[in-house]
């Protein structure tokens, strides 16, 4: 069976566009999905210190168009995505939910449900009875105590380090065996490459008869 690595962060909105259509991909090649969180800050920072000034003061023409590409692409993907005034979020308690919840094979529906809190509901993912009301919804009950264990959190790190040393720089990054694959709009690629590993035959653009 074909797997896919998927690095992310619940503060990135081009993320939760590409975890939905990750789902529908690993569906349709029949693959699985190798979950990792990580804190994409952290990322960005040991890449480059000076990321953040970037982030948080963006050249106006550019954050214009990505607000309407944002946009564009919630509505092609049928999500609410509002950026709230709070962006961006700390999403360490979330992560180490991501951890407990991968644990008990629950990963995608925690994922799903903390990135429409904080993007559809606007509700604060930093707050430990936010994280635990999101992780009971899904069926991962009684995590406080965990959460605030050091062993998830250690995880996430573990996870940015390896990103790291496989060539890695932000959220959304997928590996397909070693190849490597950046952000939301590199969907098709991935799908590509999981239908490859998969032996299944796909026709692509250009090859249609």
């Amino acid at each position: 069976m074909a797997a896919v690595e998927f690095y992310f962060d619940y503060s990135c909105p081009w993320t939760y566009l590409a975890f939905t259509r990750l789902r529908e991909a690993a569906m349709r090649t029949g693959s699985t999905i190798v979950w990792c969180p990580i804190r994409v800050d952290r990322v960005r920072h040991e890449i480059n210190p000076e990321a953040a000034k970037s982030r948080q003061d963006p050249e106006p023409r550019k954050a214009r168009y990505q607000a309407k590409d944002l946009n564009d692409w919630a509505i092609y993907c049928d999500l609410t995505i509002q950026i709230p005034d709070d962006w961006p979020p700390d999403t360490e308690l979330a992560l180490s939910g991501a951890v407990l919840a991968n644990e008990a094979g629950l990963a995608a529906g925690y994922s799903e449900a903390i990135f429409r809190a904080y993007f559809a509901q606007r509700q604060d993912i930093s707050q430990m009875e936010t994280v635990c009301a999101i992780a009971e919804s899904v069926g991962l009950t009684a995590i406080a105590s965990r959460l605030a264990d050091a062993a998830p959190a250690q995880q996430v790190r573990a996870n940015e380090a390896e990103l790291l040393r496989k060539g890695g720089f932000g959220s959304p990054t997928m590996f397909v065996g070693e190849a490597m694959f950046f952000g939301n709009d590199r969907m098709p690629l991935v799908e590509y490459a999981l239908g490859q590993a998969s032996g299944r035959t796909f026709v692509m653009p250009g090859q249609h008869g």
